[in-house]
Protein backbone atom coordinates (compact mmCIF):
# COMPACT_ATOMS: atom_id res chain seq x y z
CA UNK A 1 0.00 0.00 0.00
CA UNK A 2 1.06 3.46 -0.97
CA UNK A 3 0.35 6.43 1.01
CA UNK A 4 1.41 9.77 0.43
CA UNK A 5 1.21 12.45 2.69
CA UNK A 6 -0.50 16.19 1.60
CA UNK A 7 1.63 18.79 0.69
CA UNK A 8 0.80 22.67 1.20
CA UNK A 9 -1.04 24.21 -1.28
CA UNK A 10 2.10 26.26 -2.42
CA UNK A 11 4.02 23.30 -3.07
CA UNK A 12 2.06 22.75 -6.29
CA UNK A 13 2.41 26.66 -7.49
CA UNK A 14 6.73 25.25 -7.68
CA UNK A 15 8.33 23.53 -10.45
CA UNK A 16 8.39 19.56 -9.76
CA UNK A 17 9.97 16.58 -11.48
CA UNK A 18 7.30 13.98 -12.01
CA UNK A 19 7.79 10.49 -13.30
CA UNK A 20 6.05 8.33 -14.89
CA UNK A 21 7.07 4.10 -14.64
CA UNK A 22 4.47 0.93 -15.60
CA UNK A 23 1.66 3.65 -14.05
CA UNK A 24 2.92 5.08 -11.18
CA UNK A 25 3.94 8.66 -9.99
CA UNK A 26 7.45 9.32 -8.20
CA UNK A 27 7.25 12.58 -6.68
CA UNK A 28 10.07 14.52 -5.90
CA UNK A 29 9.79 17.34 -3.13
CA UNK A 30 11.07 20.70 -3.55
CA UNK A 31 13.61 22.62 -1.54
CA UNK A 32 10.83 25.87 -1.14
CA UNK A 33 8.42 22.91 0.02
CA UNK A 34 8.18 23.46 4.02
CA UNK A 35 7.02 19.98 4.30
CA UNK A 36 8.54 17.08 1.96
CA UNK A 37 6.37 14.49 0.03
CA UNK A 38 7.26 11.34 1.66
CA UNK A 39 6.55 7.88 -0.23
CA UNK A 40 5.66 4.80 2.11
CA UNK A 41 5.07 0.96 1.63
CA UNK A 42 3.15 -0.48 4.29
CA UNK A 43 5.33 -2.97 6.74
CA UNK A 44 8.14 -3.30 3.95
CA UNK A 45 11.79 -1.11 4.63
CA UNK A 46 12.34 1.70 2.91
CA UNK A 47 15.97 1.93 1.12
CA UNK A 48 16.68 5.32 -0.75
CA UNK A 49 17.76 5.35 -4.46
CA UNK A 50 19.42 8.22 -6.32
CA UNK A 51 17.56 9.79 -9.27
CA UNK A 52 18.80 12.13 -11.66
CA UNK A 53 15.92 14.24 -12.16
CA UNK A 54 15.05 14.61 -8.41
CA UNK A 55 16.87 16.80 -5.72
CA UNK A 56 15.87 14.42 -3.04
CA UNK A 57 16.17 10.82 -2.78
CA UNK A 58 13.17 8.64 -3.69
CA UNK A 59 12.22 5.02 -1.79
CA UNK A 60 12.20 1.69 -3.34
CA UNK A 61 12.48 -1.85 -1.65
CA UNK A 62 15.68 -3.52 -2.17
CA UNK A 63 16.76 -6.45 -3.16
CA UNK A 64 17.93 -7.97 -0.59
CA UNK A 65 15.13 -6.90 1.89
CA UNK A 66 13.10 -8.66 -0.78
CA UNK A 67 14.60 -11.74 -0.70
CA UNK A 68 15.11 -11.75 3.14
CA UNK A 69 10.83 -11.06 3.40
CA UNK A 70 10.15 -14.13 1.26
CA UNK A 71 12.79 -16.22 3.54
CA UNK A 72 10.94 -15.16 6.25
CA UNK A 73 7.34 -15.98 4.64
CA UNK A 74 8.77 -19.47 2.92
CA UNK A 75 10.01 -20.89 6.72
CA UNK A 76 6.95 -19.43 8.91
CA UNK A 77 5.15 -22.11 6.72
CA UNK A 78 6.66 -25.06 9.08
CA UNK A 79 6.54 -23.72 12.63
CA UNK A 80 3.43 -25.74 13.43
CA UNK A 81 4.15 -29.16 15.09
CA UNK A 82 2.80 -32.66 14.64
CA UNK A 83 1.87 -34.60 17.30
CA UNK A 84 1.12 -38.59 16.96
CA UNK A 85 -0.33 -40.96 19.97
CA UNK A 86 0.17 -44.24 17.98
CA UNK A 87 3.07 -44.00 15.70
CA UNK A 88 5.63 -41.58 14.76
CA UNK A 89 5.87 -39.97 11.39
CA UNK A 90 8.67 -40.19 9.10
CA UNK A 91 9.12 -36.06 9.64
CA UNK A 92 9.29 -36.57 13.83
CA UNK A 93 11.67 -39.52 13.28
CA UNK A 94 14.01 -37.81 10.53
CA UNK A 95 14.10 -34.61 12.83
CA UNK A 96 15.05 -36.59 15.77
CA UNK A 97 17.78 -37.98 14.06
CA UNK A 98 19.11 -34.25 13.06
CA UNK A 99 19.14 -33.46 16.89
CA UNK A 100 20.67 -36.29 18.45
CA UNK A 101 23.32 -36.75 15.41
CA UNK A 102 24.02 -33.58 14.57
CA UNK A 103 23.28 -34.71 11.12
CA UNK A 104 22.03 -32.00 8.79
CA UNK A 105 21.99 -34.29 5.43
CA UNK A 106 25.85 -34.63 5.46
CA UNK A 107 27.04 -38.11 3.58
CA UNK A 108 29.89 -38.36 6.18
CA UNK A 109 27.46 -39.32 8.91
CA UNK A 110 27.56 -43.02 8.76
CA UNK A 111 25.03 -45.72 9.63
CA UNK A 112 27.18 -46.99 12.10
CA UNK A 113 27.82 -43.61 14.04
CA UNK A 114 23.56 -43.08 13.95
CA UNK A 115 22.92 -46.68 15.47
CA UNK A 116 25.23 -45.80 18.01
CA UNK A 117 23.50 -42.46 18.74
CA UNK A 118 20.28 -44.37 18.61
CA UNK A 119 21.45 -46.98 21.40
CA UNK A 120 22.22 -44.19 23.66
CA UNK A 121 19.52 -42.58 23.01
CA UNK A 122 17.24 -45.75 24.26
CA UNK A 123 19.40 -45.62 26.93
CA UNK A 124 17.86 -42.63 28.35
CA UNK A 125 14.58 -43.74 28.13
CA UNK A 126 13.11 -45.36 31.27
CA UNK A 127 11.20 -48.65 30.65
CA UNK A 128 10.14 -50.21 33.84
CA UNK A 129 8.11 -53.30 34.51
CA UNK A 130 4.89 -52.76 35.99
CA UNK A 131 1.96 -54.66 36.81
CA UNK A 132 -1.57 -53.85 36.30
CA UNK A 133 -3.36 -53.78 39.43
CA UNK A 134 -6.67 -52.61 38.40
CA UNK A 135 -8.17 -51.12 35.41
CA UNK A 136 -11.73 -49.87 33.97
CA UNK A 137 -13.43 -48.04 31.11
CA UNK A 138 -12.60 -44.67 30.36
CA UNK A 139 -16.13 -42.47 31.35
CA UNK A 140 -15.57 -39.80 28.66
CA UNK A 141 -13.69 -41.95 25.36
CA UNK A 142 -14.93 -44.68 24.40
CA UNK A 143 -11.92 -46.20 22.72
CA UNK A 144 -9.97 -45.98 26.28
CA UNK A 145 -8.87 -47.74 29.30
CA UNK A 146 -7.42 -46.43 32.45
CA UNK A 147 -5.26 -48.57 33.98
CA UNK A 148 -3.85 -48.09 37.72
CA UNK A 149 -0.15 -49.70 37.24
CA UNK A 150 2.33 -50.27 39.75
CA UNK A 151 5.97 -49.31 38.67
CA UNK A 152 7.88 -49.84 41.91
CA UNK A 153 6.98 -46.39 43.05
CA UNK A 154 5.31 -45.23 46.51
CA UNK A 155 2.28 -44.93 44.85
CA UNK A 156 0.73 -46.53 41.62
CA UNK A 157 0.61 -44.89 37.99
CA UNK A 158 -2.54 -43.74 36.18
CA UNK A 159 -2.05 -44.35 32.77
CA UNK A 160 -4.63 -44.60 29.74
CA UNK A 161 -4.43 -46.61 26.94
CA UNK A 162 -6.12 -46.91 23.42
CA UNK A 163 -6.76 -50.76 23.57
CA UNK A 164 -10.23 -51.16 24.06
CA UNK A 165 -10.52 -52.73 20.28
CA UNK A 166 -8.00 -54.89 20.77
CA UNK A 167 -7.48 -56.48 24.35
CA UNK A 168 -10.94 -57.43 26.45
CA UNK A 169 -10.82 -55.89 29.68
CA UNK A 170 -10.53 -58.75 31.63
CA UNK A 171 -7.31 -59.83 30.14
CA UNK A 172 -5.30 -56.54 31.74
CA UNK A 173 -5.93 -57.14 35.47
CA UNK A 174 -3.24 -58.43 36.94
CA UNK A 175 -1.64 -58.50 33.93
CA UNK A 176 2.67 -57.82 34.39
CA UNK A 177 3.44 -54.96 31.52
CA UNK A 178 6.15 -52.57 29.93
CA UNK A 179 5.78 -49.62 31.23
CA UNK A 180 7.87 -46.48 29.62
CA UNK A 181 7.62 -44.13 32.55
CA UNK A 182 9.58 -40.68 31.52
CA UNK A 183 7.27 -39.05 29.32
CA UNK A 184 5.60 -35.77 30.24
CA UNK A 185 2.05 -36.96 31.69
CA UNK A 186 -0.68 -35.88 29.53
CA UNK A 187 -4.88 -34.97 29.81
CA UNK A 188 -6.62 -37.81 28.16
CA UNK A 189 -10.11 -36.52 28.40
CA UNK A 190 -9.83 -35.40 32.40
CA UNK A 191 -7.71 -38.09 32.77
CA UNK A 192 -4.34 -37.13 33.58
CA UNK A 193 -2.13 -40.37 32.16
CA UNK A 194 1.64 -40.65 33.27
CA UNK A 195 3.38 -43.09 30.97
CA UNK A 196 2.07 -45.31 28.23
CA UNK A 197 2.26 -49.44 27.84
CA UNK A 198 4.05 -50.93 24.83
CA UNK A 199 3.20 -53.27 22.74
CA UNK A 200 3.65 -54.87 19.42
CA UNK A 201 1.36 -54.66 16.73
CA UNK A 202 1.54 -55.76 13.23
CA UNK A 203 1.91 -54.05 10.15
CA UNK A 204 -2.27 -53.54 9.80
CA UNK A 205 -2.18 -52.56 13.38
CA UNK A 206 -5.09 -54.83 13.14
CA UNK A 207 -3.45 -56.96 15.84
CA UNK A 208 -2.26 -55.88 19.05
CA UNK A 209 -0.41 -57.01 22.01
CA UNK A 210 1.16 -55.51 24.96
CA UNK A 211 4.82 -56.54 25.45
CA UNK A 212 5.28 -59.67 28.64
CA UNK A 213 8.28 -59.08 30.93
CA UNK A 214 9.48 -62.68 32.25
CA UNK A 215 8.56 -64.69 34.60
CA UNK A 216 10.15 -63.23 38.00
CA UNK A 217 10.24 -59.77 37.07
CA UNK A 218 9.62 -57.45 39.97
CA UNK A 219 7.58 -53.98 39.05
CA UNK A 220 9.90 -50.75 38.84
CA UNK A 221 13.18 -52.41 37.50
CA UNK A 222 14.37 -50.60 34.76
CA UNK A 223 14.71 -52.09 31.64
CA UNK A 224 18.08 -52.47 28.81
CA UNK A 225 19.40 -53.09 25.31
CA UNK A 226 21.79 -55.38 24.76
CA UNK A 227 23.97 -58.18 26.52
CA UNK A 228 23.65 -59.11 30.52
CA UNK A 229 26.62 -57.65 31.17
CA UNK A 230 25.60 -53.94 30.24
CA UNK A 231 23.42 -53.74 32.78
CA UNK A 232 25.73 -52.68 34.95
CA UNK A 233 26.32 -49.52 32.39
CA UNK A 234 22.69 -48.27 32.07
CA UNK A 235 23.27 -44.63 32.63
CA UNK A 236 20.47 -42.18 34.41
CA UNK A 237 17.07 -41.96 32.54
CA UNK A 238 16.62 -38.22 31.08
CA UNK A 239 13.44 -35.95 32.86
CA UNK A 240 10.46 -36.01 30.75
CA UNK A 241 11.61 -32.38 29.48
CA UNK A 242 14.68 -33.96 28.05
CA UNK A 243 12.55 -36.62 26.37
CA UNK A 244 10.69 -34.20 24.69
CA UNK A 245 12.51 -31.19 24.03
CA UNK A 246 15.57 -33.73 22.02
CA UNK A 247 12.84 -36.10 20.78
CA UNK A 248 14.52 -38.94 21.84
CA UNK A 249 11.21 -41.47 21.97
CA UNK A 250 10.71 -40.63 17.93
CA UNK A 251 14.55 -41.41 17.30
CA UNK A 252 14.09 -44.66 19.11
CA UNK A 253 10.43 -45.97 18.50
CA UNK A 254 10.67 -46.48 14.91
CA UNK A 255 13.68 -48.96 15.59
CA UNK A 256 11.82 -51.02 18.20
CA UNK A 257 10.84 -54.30 16.98
CA UNK A 258 9.89 -57.73 17.86
CA UNK A 259 12.22 -60.52 15.59
CA UNK A 260 11.59 -63.95 14.31
CA UNK A 261 11.11 -65.49 18.22
CA UNK A 262 8.96 -62.99 19.11
CA UNK A 263 11.76 -61.09 21.09
CA UNK A 264 11.65 -57.13 21.81
CA UNK A 265 14.44 -55.71 20.23
CA UNK A 266 16.11 -52.73 19.37
CA UNK A 267 17.85 -52.96 15.86
CA UNK A 268 20.40 -55.95 17.22
CA UNK A 269 19.65 -55.50 20.53
CA UNK A 270 17.82 -57.65 22.88
CA UNK A 271 15.48 -55.82 25.45
CA UNK A 272 15.98 -57.45 28.77
CA UNK A 273 15.10 -57.56 32.48
CA UNK A 274 17.69 -59.53 35.19
CA UNK A 275 14.94 -62.47 34.59
CA UNK A 276 15.25 -62.64 30.70
CA UNK A 277 14.25 -61.19 27.91
CA UNK A 278 10.92 -59.26 27.18
CA UNK A 279 8.45 -60.94 24.20
CA UNK A 280 5.62 -60.42 22.74
CA UNK A 281 2.83 -63.26 23.06
CA UNK A 282 2.53 -64.10 19.41
CA UNK A 283 3.51 -61.14 17.49
CA UNK A 284 6.51 -61.95 15.18
CA UNK A 285 8.54 -59.01 12.91
CA UNK A 286 6.30 -56.76 14.35
CA UNK A 287 6.71 -52.79 15.35
CA UNK A 288 6.84 -52.22 19.07
CA UNK A 289 4.97 -49.04 20.53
Amino acid sequence: MVVAMPLPTNAFASSANVLRGGGALLFSSLSKCSHPLQIYRHRRPLQPIRSSTASLPLFSIGKANETSARSRRSSSRHWLPSFCTASTSDASAAEAVTVATGDDGDADVDDEKKERMIKEAAEMLDIRVGRILRAWRHEEADSLYVEEVDVGEPEPRIICSGLVNYIPLQHLQDKRVIVLANLKPRNMRGVKSSGMLMAASDASHENVELLVPPEGSLPGERIWFGSEEEKENQPAAATPNQIQKKKIWELVQPHLKTDASCTATLGVHVMRTSAGVVVSTSLKNANIS
